[in-house]
């Protein structure tokens, strides 16, 4: 079972991370930088640079440099919300937008998510509707927010 964070540990959570820098398990530089009034979280990897930005769930926004074929930040909304353990694990939330990318986008965008430095802060698991379809979810890893703040 998840552990379920009082709301006071996700308050003093974000009050600590207005804005953070720290290392990616590769060793690039992450900046982490909190809007508590808005309850907006931006990840920004590495330098901030042109990116065209791919909504995965309406409260979830990743930028990908396409020519750079790298993940340049990753804005979560809510995310008090979004990273709050359940009694029953994290809160899920379907990445049905993708199905709306064209395919070389949408490849790219599910190798992204999927690898390192973005898959340290989202991860990635699908639910099987039925034999032939799949459909993906995600969830805010809160652990790895809280060992930054």
């Amino acid at each position: 079972m998840g552990k379920t964070y009082h709301p006071e540990t996700v308050r003093r959570m974000k009050t600590q991370m207005n804005q953070k820098e720290l290392k990616a398990d590769s060793g690039e530089s992450i900046r982490l930088v909190y809007d508590e009034e808005g309850d907006i979280l931006e990840i920004l990897f590495g330098e901030n640079e042109p990116a065209t930005g791919v909504e995965l769930t309406d409260d979830i926004l990743l930028r990908v440099n396409r020519a750079a074929k790298r993940a340049v930040s990753l804005t979560i909304l809510h995310f008090s919300i979004l990273a709050e353990r359940t009694e029953y694990g994290p809160r899920s939330y379907p990445l049905t937008n993708l199905k709306t990318l064209p395919d070389e986008l949408r490849e790219f965008v599910i190798r992204a998510v999927t690898s390192a430095p973005v898959n340290q802060f989202l991860k990635v698991s699908y639910f099987q509707a039925s034999r032939a379809k799949r459909i993906p979810f995600t969830y805010v890893e809160p652990l790895r927010f809280a060992s930054a703040a």
